[in-house]
């Protein structure tokens, strides 16, 4: 039930963007993170690794009401907020620390190359559009979330994990990741038109993924 509702918040916050119905988004948009904290909470209890998971909602939610008062304002809040939450998950990723593997190698190599690729897409134009300061904090964010997402995809061979729950988080993250790329893209580098619909469509259903999978390996 509680995934149902978070996918119908998750369909009036596109909804509201397409429109441009702010009170709508007001409602819709911290809403998702709101249910899926609730479901994690009651699934789990917030026991062992599905604590952190918790935290990472929470922080989530802090960064969606500062992006949602002001995507310019309150970017840095909002990347302050989203980088704790990726630390977050990438410590309950990693509870406990996972046995290393060819897999593993192959995984980092790829999500790192793929990474340090797009990084410098969008750090390149910084300099000609003024906006110099954000290299740092754009490039530690890209490399945490990027972690964020390895640690997500070496779940699949991971044998303490169910497959269904691996399954999900791995792309659960890789939506996540997705919808952080075409953020930074349509603000760094080139607008993409509807790009905040498809932002924020990757991003919930992402988390949702994500949670869904937490709680098929950790949920009671």
């Amino acid at each position: 039930m509680f995934w149902i509702i978070a996918l119908i918040f998750a369909a009036l916050e596109a909804l509201a963007l397409w429109k441009q119905w702010t009170k709508l988004e007001y409602l819709a948009k911290p809403a998702v993170m709101i249910v899926l904290f609730l479901w994690l909470w009651t699934s789990t209890q917030l026991s062992g690794a599905s604590l952190w998971f918790g935290l990472g909602i929470l922080f989530s939610l802090a960064g969606d009401v500062a992006l949602m008062i002001s995507l310019d304002r309150f970017f840095l809040v909002g990347l302050v907020a989203f980088l704790l939450a990726h630390l977050a998950y990438l410590v309950g990723f990693n509870i406990p620390a996972p046995a290393t593997s060819a897999w593993s190698f192959f995984m980092a190599i790829m999500v790192g190359l793929g990474g340090v690729r797009v990084i410098r897409q969008i750090i390149d134009p910084l300099a000609a559009n003024g906006k110099e300061r954000m290299r740092i904090p754009i490039i530690i964010y890209g490399a945490v979330i990027s972690l964020m997402l390895l640690s997500a995809m070496m779940k699949l061979t991971d044998l303490t994990w169910n497959s269904n729950a691996s399954v999900l988080v791995s792309m659960g993250a890789f939506l996540f990741y997705i919808s952080d790329i075409i953020l930074a893209w349509n603000k760094f580098v080139t607008p993409i038109q509807n790009g905040r619909i498809y932002n924020i469509g990757a991003y919930h259903l992402g988390q949702i993924m994500l949670i869904a999978g937490v709680i098929a390996q950790f949920g009671n």
